[in-house]
């Protein structure tokens, strides 16, 4: 995900990270300095979703103008399999599946 609050503030007419505090403190949101720099420089490590709600509330957004979704780190993320075509060799196969014992035991493919 990328954290996108700086372009909807600007998009706002805010520029300042002070000014977007004392906006959210008008809200009813008090943000210490610390906090307000974390999210005005970067993207946060947690967020909770009270916040959230102020925060579009104040930029007048949904919550998905705010969080971008990135599905190509995601992708590349992905472990490679012989599936997908990935270059294929002896150390890509899966692990052979080997059946449990007991009353819900698997049967082999057939």
């Amino acid at each position: 995900m990328r954290w996108n609050l700086r372009m909807k503030a600007a998009e706002a007419g805010i520029w300042k990270s002070t000014e977007m505090r004392r906006r959210l403190a008008d809200a009813g949101l008090t943000i210490s300095a610390g906090k307000m720099s974390a999210l005005w420089t970067g993207a946060p490590t947690t967020l909770r979703l009270d916040d959230l709600d102020v925060i579009c509330a104040v930029l007048d957004c949904d919550p998905t103008a705010l969080l971008i979704r990135e599905p190509d780190k995601v992708a590349a993320r992905r472990p490679r399999s012989t599936a997908t075509g990935s270059a294929g060799g002896e150390g890509d196969r899966r692990p052979a599946v080997t059946p449990r014992l007991g009353r819900h035991r698997t049967t082999p493919p057939a």
